[in-house]
């Protein structure tokens, strides 16, 4: 029988075919970063061995970077999952592919690469064999449809927010957020013309009423940084679903190890790798990953719901990609997907840690006769110990902030410690203090400081993975 395969008539030789057998038949590498449409009509990836292509039908299968295969337990994916390695030796690590672009024998091979029929890389900007390494492993600890690795933390969420919002539209975000993340939105997204409405995330009388027409998403992060306020995403999913909007959650610092993103109603999940999923202080990047959750069929974003009749559920990572990343060239370097890759190895081990060190130092300062007040979620005493035990796997992070009587005690504890070091970043495996008010948050008025939370008697710690011991030797040596 005759198919039309990507355009061209070809013979095969049975009479029916399912569509697992006429990949296998065409020696289409890596099937599960393959979407495929059949008559026009977008064909599930569990439905390949099911579907029939007969006479006359018109297959076309395009490739996806960034996929990634389930099975194996959390610690054994970490390390284990990747993309085949194309090389004569064999490298157990994906070495670091630093070219700008890649070259082809002949016009036919490189033109079936932009079309997308063909595996292979172009040009860095739009996929390299390092990165697609890192995103096939975090797609596979995320259990996600597809995963996109951009050149931060904040340009994931950025690209995440344009593929679904654009001028004259709003998304709504939680009022506590990290002040970079609400830096992005109150100086780039409004010169955009796209609008930001703050709200107390748990509070669904409230977010029902700020629905509009114009909600193209809903924003939040898993654990608010440095409040620690912790958000009910099966709540909150429910009510976005409800109105067709799909919840963007950032779990920077859950990680994939503490928080199944996927399992509490999450549609897509953003991640700084500079920080937990590193957890070496050496690399900037970050990560997009769709769940598959969210029916874009149904989106309200015109782009994403065009796609959606040729792609499925790949049609918000093929917008993201192609139409915005690959644009605007926000992407990930060859050099840090590879330090990624090596820090996500030891991702379950660290997390263990960090979190066990946080319980017992947060324990030591709860009763220490200077700190006048600290935020954990880890204490029994603390509103979101509950919710934070349900929905983070039975723990509770690795941040928590404490106060001391004024801003001049802050500054003098942070000055008379030795090992901990006082820096602007998180989730390394060293203990590290900052002062939000006088740093992270100081370009705000101070009366808006006040009202999100953040005093000048707070200082936030990220707790490393030394000796506790060790830790708390220090911190009482700076109190007293």
């Amino acid at each position: 029988m005759n198919i039309k395969i990507n355009g061209k008539i070809e013979p095969i030789p049975q009479d029916s075919i399912t569509v697992s057998e006429l990949l296998e038949l065409k020696q289409v590498k890596y099937p599960d970063m393959v979407s495929v449409q059949l008559n026009g009509e977008f064909v599930e990836r569990i439905l390949f061995d099911k579907t029939t292509v007969n006479e006359d039908d018109e297959f076309e299968f395009l490739y996806f970077m960034g996929g990634g295969s389930q099975g194996w337990d959390f610690a054994t994916r970490a390390i284990h999952s990747c993309p085949p390695i194309e090389s004569t030796n064999n490298p157990t690590v994906p070495p670091i592919y630093q070219s700008a672009a890649f070259s082809y024998d002949t016009a036919e091979e490189i033109e079936t690469v932009f079309d997308g029929r063909g595996f292979g890389y172009i040009y860095s900007r739009i996929s390299n064999p390092t990165v697609t390494a890192f995103e096939y492993k975090i797609n596979s600890l995320e259990n996600g449809v597809g995963t996109v690795a951009a050149a931060s933390g904040m340009s994931a969420i950025l690209n995440s927010i344009l593929a679904l919002a654009g001028s004259g539209e709003e998304i709504i975000a939680s009022k506590s957020l990290f002040s970079g993340t609400r830096s992005l939105f109150d100086e780039v997204l409004s010169k955009l013309g796209i609008k930001v409405i703050y709200a107390d995330i748990n509070d669904t009388a409230t977010l029902q009423s700020l629905i509009t027409d114009k909600t193209r998403l809903v924003f939040c992060e898993t654990i608010g940084n440095p409040l620690l306020d912790i958000t009910d995403f099966l709540k909150l999913a429910d009510l976005a679903h409800k109105h067709r909007i799909p919840l963007i959650a950032d779990s920077t610092l859950t990680t994939p190890y503490l928080f199944k993103a996927k399992d509490f109603g999450v549609d897509i999940v953003v991640h700084s790798a500079t920080k937990y999923l590193t957890g070496n202080g050496t690399a900037v990047g970050g990560v997009i990953t769709d769940l598959g959750n969210f029916d874009w069929n149904n989106s309200l974003s015109g782009d994403i719901r065009d796609n959606a009749k040729n792609f499925g559920q790949f049609a918000f990572l093929s917008v993201l990609r192609k139409k915005i990343l690959q644009n605007t060239g926000g992407v990930l370097s060859p050099f840090n997907a590879f330090l990624h890759n090596l820090g996500v190895e030891t991702l379950s081990l660290r997390m263990e840690r960090h979190c066990t060190n946080a319980s017992e130092l947060a324990l030591y300062l709860s009763n220490h006769k200077k700190v006048k007040k600290i935020t954990y979620p880890g204490l029994n005493k603390n509103p979101y110990y509950a919710l934070a035990k349900n929905q983070f796997s039975g723990k509770f992070g690795a941040l928590l902030n404490f106060s001391l009587e004024s801003r001049e005690d802050c500054f003098k504890f942070i000055s008379r410690l030795k090992m901990t070091k006082n820096l602007a970043n998180l989730g390394d495996s060293k203990t590290m203090v900052i002062h939000p008010a006088s740093t992270l948050f100081s370009s705000l008025p101070k009366e808006h400081r006040l009202s999100i939370g953040i005093t000048d008697e707070m200082i936030r710690v990220s707790i490393g993975i030394e000796a506790i011991r060790d830790i708390i030797e220090d911190f009482e040596n700076a109190l007293s």
